[in-house]
């Protein structure tokens, strides 16, 4: 095999950047045990051939889903890969665990204040909107900032939606967050490059948390919010209007581990 298809078969590739978006016939032929290591052990840049290449084939798939992988994409991309492994945690503290039949139905928890880098757009398809941004996030990560070096990558990425009165449709508009890594949190953070990107302190937030596994879609994200309504029951101290969805992996992975997060009003 080519390198470019072995990296081609890298169940990290692609780190996040069309999260979501391809379907599990789009997976087929990727390896999701194989060649983890070669990331590390091979850190020099691919050759510019294998480069266009890697970026032709996720232009394709990214196309059949209506999202646009442009050519500046190829340094993240790259840059993304190589660091795949290096991807820290967002901190919180349990504040309890509801189960059923040794199933963990949600839990809730506190996640601490802190700097978050975030995007928001508002593309004909929640897929688009949350795909774009993170694209730009990327960017913001792989040196389009204020320090001129690669930031490092914290998850999940966390998508803010909101529903239209009435609460049967998503806003178009989505932002896009994730959490600074930690060495930036006890100083100034690097600032972006790009004048869509905003770095804000956010205060600590409270939420129920329930994991889903497969694709994020605005179908697939309501079904999840009508059912852990279902479960939860009635509740005025949960926001009903906005809502968070937390991404855990990545596009290589055929049944990604995604969350639905419900705000409580206060901590």
């Amino acid at each position: 095999r080519t390198h470019l298809e072995k990296s081609l078969q890298v169940k990290d590739c692609l780190p996040l950047v069309v999260m979501a978006l391809i379907s599990l016939e789009d997976l087929d032929g990727l390896d999701d045990e194989q060649l983890d290591d070669d990331i590390t052990d091979n850190p020099e840049p691919m050759d510019e051939e294998d480069r266009d290449r890697l970026l032709s084939h996720w232009q394709a798939v990214a196309s059949t889903h209506q999202v646009s992988v442009p050519q500046e994409m190829t340094g993240p991309i790259q840059e993304m890969t190589r660091n795949s492994q290096q991807r820290e945690p967002l901190p919180f503290t349990t504040i309890s665990c509801h189960e059923k039949m040794g199933e963990v139905l949600w839990e809730e928890r506190v996640y601490p204040a802190g700097h978050w880098a975030s995007v928001t757009r508002g593309e004909d398809l929640y897929e688009q909107s949350i795909s774009n941004g993170f694209m730009k996030l990327m960017r913001f990560i792989c040196k389009e900032n204020s320090a001129g070096r690669y930031l490092g990558m914290t998850v999940p990425v966390i998508n803010n939606i909101h529903l239209k009165e009435g609460g049967a449709t998503f806003n178009k508009e989505i932002q896009t967050s994730f959490f600074l890594p930690a060495e930036f949190q006890t100083s100034t953070p690097p600032q972006p490059c790009d004048p869509d990107i905003t770095v804000v302190h956010r205060e600590p937030m409270r939420v129920l948390a329930r994991t889903f596994l497969g694709t994020t879609t605005e179908e697939t994200v309501a079904r999840q919010i009508a059912l852990f309504w279902e479960i939860l029951g009635v509740s005025d101290d949960l926001h009903r209007s906005s809502y968070m969805v937390a991404a855990y992996d990545n596009p290589g992975v055929p049944r990604r581990r995604n969350e639905i997060w419900f705000i409580r009003r206060h901590l």
